[in-house]
């Protein structure tokens, strides 16, 4: 008996839901094919994504078999989903369809309406009893518009109001600031670029700017550029409570419909908002450079008083840019404008010559009502505007993390990195079978990809049918960019020392950079305690990240899906994005609305999957439905409790 318990291997790992079993991923979060099922009787109250310690228990169809022993930590206790009242009782149906147990609601009030979606506090540790639940708010009524968007932050535990406490701080903030302005703004340790021309360019809705463009001629060839960036670590002090929500909300989210700030607006939208007309403090990366080429002569760091003349959105700036017609004039902006963007070309060219990959994949807008009914989604259109900024700012990040590393290589000391690490070779190898298939070429070197082989690929397949496929099939082959304190480079970006400093009002890794910066200007050590909080605050970013990238993507979809519910019976040109024993997936290029169209709904024919060649083959008619393939299909179902849509071939 004590040799048999033995034998049996105990692993640590996420829990992965599915259908009816439950696959078992590894900490390091990439699913492989040795995963271990673990099915359902042998849970032991386990709940998708959970941290888990599971021991093998035999095999299931050539698969390793599992049992969970104990739950090491729950990815969430709070869920979002819907109280349906039958016969006088209280059934919740959790929004997360990967929930695989009925939940009872105990304390639940008389009066809630069925069809009322509520934030539920669940505990579970009885594998044979049902998991209970406590409502901790009630949301609204289910399919109203500003219910589902709350549903959505609620559900990822994205909270969307501020503590009392954070927003009376705010406000004394502010209050001290203004008594205190005309002081605050004779700072002689500042530098005073007050008298230089100085812009913001952001997207046309945008409240918080919190990067602004200054320029100086300063004759011989020589222009003076400086990227200023809101000196929000001025007004955020580490401990505060404004400091400690910061840290936890790790980022601003950006929903269809709105933002929910990192910072309350009396920071985000105020006084850390370089607006146009009003003295702001900044912190600014400052170059001397030779105007012609772009070369870098020199660099200042340091803290500064700005006031921008102008405050641009990208369409506004892309029309002066526009009218230059290539010819520098002297009409307002139009020399600067001209300018930096002329040289932000020649640095995005030598960056793609170094190795950096330009990843441009479609993003979608809503045009939405007062209700927030969706009434138009078009592709968002990517201006040499928007280039030039994102040009600036790389080349502020990089310069600020090149400084950073120099002196911890010169004193030692600590700092966060916003790191990219090489591609996983067997995803390249499957990447490139992928790419074959759909007709192109992208070759490996013993196994592995070089970043202008990935340049060259996306150039040939530009304007093609299945350039979106091929890009979005590259991004999620990558590994994914994150924050650390140990830099190892930035694979997509090509560069060698990599940070995120130019904006610290929607990112907390930002602010500490700001305040990481500061120390090493001033030569103040960062002692070896500061390296753990450093590396809690770079994982913690990381994991959050994708948090609020999850609510954002399902915001997306939900109004995508909630567009198509009045088209049902409307035909679509579309795109097979997808291939799948159960069916195909489809896309409409316009869009980016995709849904399925399920094996019984391809025609009259037995399909069998080519997974090799990414295709469905007909038994009888040999017809074959391809990766890439354009076809015309009919919306037959939109449902918006899962987001989904399904479609039939025409």
């Amino acid at each position: 008996m004590q040799k048999r318990r033995e034998n049996k291997k105990i692993v640590r790992g996420i829990i992965k839901i599915t259908t009816k079993t439950v696959g078992f991923v590894m900490v390091d979060g990439t699913q492989k094919e040795d995963d271990i099922i673990i099915f359902e009787e042998n849970l032991n109250c386990a709940l998708d994504k959970d941290e888990v310690e599971a021991e093998i228990i035999g095999k299931d169809r050539n698969r390793k078999k599992g049992r969970v022993k104990r739950i090491i930590k729950r990815n969430k206790t709070h869920f979002v989903g819907t109280i349906e009242k039958i016969n006088n009782s209280f059934v919740f149906r959790p929004d997360d369809f990967k929930f695989y147990k009925k939940v009872d609601i105990f304390d639940c009030p008389s009066d809630i309406d069925s069809d009322t979606k509520v934030l539920v506090e669940i505990e579970w540790t009885n594998p044979n009893l049902n998991p209970k639940g406590k409502i901790i708010s009630i949301i609204g009524k289910k399919g109203e518009h500003e219910t589902e968007m709350k549903s959505i932050l609620l559900d990822r535990g994205i909270v969307y109001n501020f503590p009392k406490d954070v927003e009376n701080e705010s406000k004394k903030i502010l209050i001290e600031f203004e008594n205190q302005q005309k002081k605050s703004l004779i700072d002689f340790s500042r530098k005073d670029f007050r008298h230089i021309n100085t812009f913001t360019i952001d997207p046309a809705n945008a409240k918080d700017f919190d990067d602004a463009l200054s320029y100086e001629d300063l004759g011989e060839g020589k222009i003076r550029v400086g990227v200023h960036i809101a000196d929000v670590s001025h007004f955020v002090q580490p401990g505060t409570a404004l400091d400690k929500e910061a840290e936890k909300r790790s980022f601003s989210t950006y929903l269809v419909d709105r933002t929910i700030p990192m910072l309350p607006e009396i920071l985000s939208n105020n006084l850390c908002s370089l607006m146009p007309n009003v003295d702001r403090l900044a912190f600014s990366v400052v170059f001397e450079i030779e105007k012609q080429t772009g070369q870098i002569l020199d660099r200042w760091f340091g803290k500064t008083i700005i006031n921008s003349n102008k405050r641009f959105s990208y369409e506004e700036a892309q029309k002066i840019l526009d009218s230059v017609n290539n010819s520098p004039s002297d009409n307002l902006f139009q020399n600067e404008l001209f300018n930096l963007d002329r040289i932000a070309k020649i640095y995005r060219e030598k960056n793609k010559k170094n190795g950096a990959i330009e990843f441009e994949t479609d993003e979608v807008k809503f045009e939405l009502d007062e209700k927030g009914k969706p009434l138009k989604i078009y592709k968002k259109e990517r201006l040499d505007t928007m280039k030039m900024i994102e040009e600036w700012m790389l080349l502020a990040n990089r310069e600020v993390a090149k400084f950073i590393s120099d002196k911890i290589g010169k004193r030692g000391g600590a700092s966060i990195f916003r790191v990219h690490n090489l591609p996983n070779k067997e995803k390249m190898e499957e990447l490139a079978l992928f790419v074959k298939t759909l007709g192109h070429t992208l070759p490996l070197r013993g196994g592995y990809v070089r970043a202008r082989d990935l340049n060259f690929l996306f150039s040939q397949i530009e304007g093609h049918i299945s350039e979106s496929l091929i890009k979005t099939a590259a991004l999620r082959s990558m590994a994914k960019a994150e924050y650390s304190t140990k830099n190892i480079g930035h694979f997509g970006l090509a560069f060698e020392y990599y940070t995120h400093f130019t904006s610290p009002i929607r990112r907390y890794p930002d602010l500490m950079i700001h305040r990481i910066l500061e120390r090493y200007l001033k030569n103040e050590p960062i002692s070896k305690n500061e390296f753990s909080k450093f590396e809690k605050i770079a994982q913690e970013a990381s994991e959050k990240e994708i948090v609020i990238q999850e609510a954002e993507r399902d915001s997306i979809k939900y109004k995508q899906v909630e567009f198509m519910q009045n088209k049902i019976g409307q035909e679509f040109n579309a795109v097979i994005s997808g291939v799948t024993e159960w069916g195909v997936y489809v896309e409409n290029t316009e869009t980016k609305i995709e849904g399925l169209v399920r094996l019984k709904n391809l025609g009259d024919d037995y399909y069998k999957l080519d997974p090799k060649n990414y295709c469905l083959i007909g038994s009888h008619t040999k017809k074959k439905f391809s990766l890439g393939d354009s076809i015309c299909v009919k919306l037959i179902s939109a449902d918006l409790d899962r987001k989904t849509l399904d479609f039939e071939l025409v």
